[in-house]
């Protein structure tokens, strides 16, 4: 196999040549079928050991140019998978290793899922006095709010800790304050042996 590629930051496992970095973007478009940034898909390959980020910048680059991927219209820093997109997954992706794959495609849909998380179940920070007011809003999905949390926390640090925990597990946060004030001990428990 021709090793053509950087490998400065790639994991043992990693992709070492560039036809090999393209064709894992081709699947990972493909099996997700959902718009990924071109910043998140570079930054998945990258922070799981899978392609050096610069040759996973320059195989995206690479694709879009000879189009066999598209960015979303209106959006050019979005790609989808096309009709070639899905052409080369499919009829190349067994020349990928199945670790590589699955990896590639988990950190993908994690992210998305931390997309919908956080675009459903919004946090404000706003300064207020001398701290922050962060307010968590835990959306049902729909119109209404379920719930909403504010709290007050003395400094910038702690409002973006409160929102990045809340937005790990909005839907965990409902069920352990549902708990406390409904005094449903038993459920209680059983969320706290599951954290």
């Amino acid at each position: 196999m021709n090793f053509d590629a950087f490998i400065g930051g790639i994991n043992p496992g990693g992709l070492r040549s560039q036809s090999d970095i393209r064709l894992l973007i081709c699947y990972l478009l493909a099996s997700v079928d959902a718009p990924l940034s071109k910043s998140d898909i570079v930054t998945i390959l990258q922070e799981n050991g899978l392609a050096n980020y610069f040759e996973a910048a320059d195989a995206l680059t690479e694709m879009l140019t000879k189009g066999n991927a598209d960015t979303m219209p209106g959006q050019p820093d979005f790609c989808v998978a096309n009709d070639v997109t899905r052409e080369i997954a499919e009829s190349l992706d067994s020349t990928l290793p199945p670790a590589v794959r699955e990896r590639a495609v988990n950190a993908a849909l994690n992210l998305l899922a931390k997309a919908q998380r956080e675009s459903q179940n919004k946090v404000e920070i706003r300064k207020s006095g001398d701290g922050y007011q962060v307010t968590c809003h835990i959306s049902s999905g729909g119109e209404n709010d379920l719930m909403t949390l504010s709290l007050f926390v003395p400094d910038q640090y702690q409002a973006r800790t409160v929102k990045r925990n809340f937005h790990r597990d909005p839907q965990f946060v409902y069920q352990i304050l549902l708990s406390l004030v409904t005094g449903n001990r038993d459920l209680l428990n059983d969320l706290l042996k599951v954290w």
